[in-house]
């Protein structure tokens, strides 16, 4: 064998002897990382604790670095607390009603469509046609879910929440006034009481706005029937204009109890709770 003949022999050799050491330290290596996978694995599933602490700092990093890369804080899920929804997945009937309202009172139209929604829900539930329901709410309000009167009453429905706490219990306390479905919620259960309490819809809607004993309402239930009558117009497809709107503001401060007989010289209305 020539002298190049066995240096080419010596380069194959070492060539072969470094292919064969790299395959044993990659398969090694491999195995170790399996095994090291395992005995995670298993550490886990016997330790939840460690798994959840590990889960929570690993999105809190991915949170963090998401955070500084756009600038703001991010929650991907708050889309899931608003109260919206695209009218094209509403009923037409419904789009139809949530539209008009949206344009009379100058709201987006996709928060109306999900209390429009929410009407037609919790009326059926309750017996009250939901068009009553949204003229209270409009009459009210305005569809501001952040009104407050100066008596105090709140929300899309004007509840007087130190009235109804109780009823507010049943959503987390009186701070869920400010959220428009649980408002709307509490006001239909406050006005299916006045109307049932009254005898009849002109007179719960008194009782409603705290007029039930004096009867002097400042012409709040003739507004409610106008544009109840309006809406069921609108929901029956048609075409109606659109005045100018402006929300009344309760004026008149509700008591939670039954009153007691009131003296000549005081001046003082009171509504009477049903709940």
């Amino acid at each position: 064998m020539t002298a190049l003949g066995k240096v080419a022999d010596g380069l194959r050799t070492f060539a072969a002897d470094v292919a064969q050491g790299f395959f044993e330290i990659t398969h090694n290596s491999f195995a170790l990382v399996g095994l090291a996978c395992v005995f995670c694995v298993l550490t886990l599933t016997a330790r939840p604790d460690l798994r959840q602490a590990g889960e929570t700092r690993l999105m809190s990093w991915l949170q963090s670095r998401q955070e500084a890369m756009v600038g703001m804080p991010v929650q991907l899920e708050a889309i899931d607390r608003a109260t919206a929804t695209d009218l094209k997945d509403l009923p037409k009937q419904q789009a139809a009603v949530a539209y008009w309202l949206s344009k009379k009172y100058r709201v987006a139209a996709e928060p109306v469509g999900a209390l429009v929604a929410e009407a037609y829900d919790i009326g059926e539930r309750s017996h009250l046609d939901p068009m009553l329901i949204l003229a209270v709410m409009a009459v009210e309000s305005g569809f501001n879910p952040f009104a407050q009167s100066p008596v105090g009453a709140q929300g899309l429905m004007q509840v007087m929440t130190g009235v109804h706490k109780d009823k507010y219990e049943h959503f987390g306390g009186k701070l869920a006034a400010f959220d428009p479905v649980s408002n709307l919620r509490v006001g239909t259960k406050v006005l299916q009481e006045c109307i049932s309490r009254a005898g009849g819809l002109q007179a719960g809607l008194k009782f409603y706005v705290g007029a039930g004993i004096s009867g002097e309402d400042g012409g709040y239930a003739d507004k409610v029937m106008a544009e109840y009558s309006r809406l069921k117009l609108v929901a029956t497809g048609r075409a109606v204009p659109l005045p100018a709107a402006a929300p009344v503001i309760r004026t008149i401060a509700p008591l939670a109890v039954e009153p007691a007989p009131v003296a000549p010289s005081e001046e003082k209305i009171a509504f009477v709770s049903v709940s």
